[in-house]
């Protein structure tokens, strides 16, 4: 090979690695959207059982063509307070056999040198997948195609690094130079590198595998590169739990002691079989004879269900020591400090499991919202100021999750989302405003309260049972309205719009009870305007969660027209 031919086969490398990249970014995306609600259910079972937690992290790895964003989403989760350790813990142990299917992948496209290979076969879906992606109306059918696109650029990727280091393997001086890198640590040492610096442990198995079949390197080296590709990968999530919390930061050292523990046992056994002058490349190459692209896919799939099968009934004893490595603070932090309930950064990786956190962070702001109208009204007719420190922690969580929500959302519609959750999102923003509103309008409440307490003066027995019965109609909307934009229940919707067209009729009423009292001399001018301003801003109050309501009806009605 003269050198115009190295710099082409070395360009060639680089191509495929990007384009073996952006396959399994397109495959993960198209996936991930299109199974979204399978994906929501799937995560709600890993609390049946350790073995449960490892199926739903082996099949949505599978799914989703990458462990990292599987990892990455437990982390938010348990960041999120929605996943124990324990459960976190079995679905990663999962991630690792699910990734396997990639390599397994790899291996079935590098067969059919005597014939028409596998690979090009596959490769063929990419100009599919393409046809239907440039032609498709309806947006399952763009997924669809996005999906079969990225299938075949996996395998149009994996072509052209199978030809590159078979131009490789053509130089004697490559061979010699490869041959070098005996050591079994400097191997798994160099695998960890190069998957921490593309991100993908796919892509360093599936060279790894490349170069086997071509011979560049030995099974052996290849083997060793594989374990170190499962340390590599450990990256992604260190740096997703060292902004979190302790128990995210946890869930990144569970996954880092589970992926080295195995390589650790599995080179020690190496050792041992050293001993004896066998290695793993000569055990797996006489399990599969004369299929090399099968003997390393193969062991990657063996070690990574062994270190399960061994690791998985030491997960409780790995929890504790995680949490001795990582212990929680002596000073808890503030309780009243605005935060995330549901919603956790990392989770923009994952849109759909994002929104599903979205509608829980909404529910969550909407029953913060009810307490402290409840809270202003009983401070009011009351003027007991022992719970105007919730009220106030409450209404900095309002000011925080409106914020902060709203430009979380503004970063998720930037994903690649189906057309229902993207059109969820964008009534969410109106939502997030209404329900920022009832807090002002609480606030409101408050101000007048502070008014009576300042000019000695409090509200007639009468105006406090009117109010009184003001606050629990309009708490009763608004459980109305939640229980519809939680379960999409369109009789609870109703039911509120009757509440609320009884709360006009109250509204009315108390101001017209108020001139009796006042021309009775029950009252006087300016506890009147206090009370008269409470009913107002209560009807208002009861006007924003009927627009919460309105968003369902419209995120409804749009979806049909889709």
């Amino acid at each position: 090979m003269d050198a115009v031919q190295i710099a082409t086969s070395v360009l060639s490398l680089a191509a495929g690695v990007g384009i073996f990249l952006i396959a399994c970014t397109m495959m993960s995306s198209n996936l991930e959207s299109l199974g979204s609600k399978r994906l929501k259910r799937l995560f709600a079972k890993t609390s049946k059982s350790k073995l449960a937690g490892v199926g739903v992290g082996a099949v949505t790895t599978a799914a989703i063509q990458s462990s990292s964003a599987t990892t990455v989403m437990v982390i938010g989760f348990v960041n999120a307070g929605i996943m124990t350790l324990a459960q976190a813990a079995t679905v990663i142990f999962g991630a690792n056999i699910g990734t396997t299917i990639t390599g397994q992948l790899v291996a079935i496209g590098l067969f059919g040198e005597n014939s028409v290979s596998t690979s090009v076969i596959f490769s063929a879906l990419a100009g599919i997948g393409a046809f239907i992606l440039a032609f498709a109306k309806k947006d399952m059918t763009r997924k669809i195609g996005g999906i079969l696109a990225g299938f075949g650029m996996l395998f149009v990727g994996l072509s052209m690094m199978s030809d590159a280091m078979g131009d490789f393997a053509e130089l004697e001086a490559m061979k010699n130079f490869l041959a070098f890198f005996k050591n079994h640590f400097l191997l798994v040492l160099i695998g960890a590198l190069f998957t921490a610096l593309v991100q993908s442990s796919s892509v360093t198995t599936s060279m790894a595998i490349t170069m086997v079949v071509s011979g560049l390197i030995t099974l052996d080296q290849g083997i060793y590169l594989t374990m170190g590709s499962n340390v590599g990968t450990c990256v992604t999530a260190l740096i997703a739990g060292l902004t979190s919390t302790k128990n995210a930061q946890r869930t990144a050292l569970i996954h880092l002691i589970f992926n080295v523990s195995g390589v650790a046992v599995f080179m020690l056994i190496g050792m041992f079989l050293g001993f004896g002058k066998i290695d793993y490349g000569f055990l797996f190459s006489h399990m599969f004879p004369n299929a090399p692209q099968m003997q390393l896919s193969m062991f990657h799939t063996f070690f990574n269900v062994i270190t399960v099968a061994i690791v998985l009934p030491l997960t409780g004893l790995l929890v504790k020591l995680v949490i001795k490595i990582v212990p929680d603070k002596k000073t808890a932090p503030a309780a009243d400090e605005p935060h995330f309930r549901f919603v956790e950064q990392h989770m923009l990786t994952t849109p759909p499991i994002a929104v599903q956190q979205i509608k829980r962070e909404i529910l969550s702001m909407a029953d913060t919202a009810t307490e402290n109208f409840r809270l202003s009204c009983d401070i009011a007719c009351t003027l007991d100021y022992g719970k105007v420190e919730t009220f106030r922690a409450n209404e900095k969580q309002l000011d925080f999750i409106n914020k902060e929500l709203s430009r979380f959302i503004a970063e998720l519609l930037q994903a690649d989302l189906n057309e229902k959750d993207r059109l969820y999102l964008t009534t969410a923003f109106r939502t997030l405003t209404d329900l920022e509103r009832v807090g002002d309008y609480a606030e409101n409440i408050i101000e007048y309260a502070d008014k009576l307490k300042e000019a000695n003066e409090t509200f007639s027995d009468d105006a406090k049972r009117e109010i009184t019965l003001l606050q629990e109609t309009i708490c009763s909307l608004a459980d109305k309205v939640i229980t519809a934009y939680r379960d999409h229940d369109f009789n609870a919707l109703r039911e509120a719009y009757e509440i609320e067209d009884g709360v006009d009729g109250m509204t009315a009423d108390m101001a017209q009870r108020h001139i009796k009292r006042l021309s009775e001399g029950l009252c006087t001018p300016d506890v009147g305007t206090q009370y008269l301003s409470l009913s107002t801003n209560a009807e208002r109050v009861a006007d924003h969660y009927i627009n919460v309501g309105k968003t369902i009806k419209s995120y409804a009605r749009r979806s049909r027209q889709k």
